[in-house]
């Protein structure tokens, strides 16, 4: 069961989501994290606010930022999936905080996976 103080936290990010410009666009690179119960718990809170810190640090705001809900990889949470325009999405896995630098920098920017934090990729 989630605290008051949580809930409070979790809709903070979503109004952050929300009102953040520029980021509706169907073109447009998308951050999708996990916060179901499972990625909760594994720390996705963490991993959200890690992703928009870091967009917000880099000036970027053309990226759609999402959340879902169980992806039934619970063994693998926190996700992060990476979509860019024409291209299939990647799923990370065991994403910390500290993973996110990385994530957004070498794929999300760099049009590289990162392969070493990858549990799904389509064939």
């Amino acid at each position: 069961m989630t605290t008051q103080s949580e809930q409070e936290d979790l809709r903070s990010v979503q109004e952050r989501i929300r009102f953040a410009p520029d980021a509706c666009g169907k073109d447009k690179c998308r951050v999708i994290v996990g916060l179901g119960t499972c990625g909760i718990a594994a720390g996705g809170r963490g991993v959200m606010q890690a992703v928009l810190e870091e967009l917000q640090r880099r000036n970027i705001h053309d990226v759609a930022v999402e959340t879902t809900g169980c992806a039934g990889m619970c063994q693998n949470e926190p996700l992060l999936d990476v979509v860019r325009p024409g291209e299939e999405r990647v799923t990370y896995g065991r994403v910390t905080p500290g993973d996110v630098p990385r994530i957004i920098e070498e794929h999300l920017l760099g049009g590289r996976v990162v392969r070493d934090l990858v549990v799904h990729r389509p064939e």
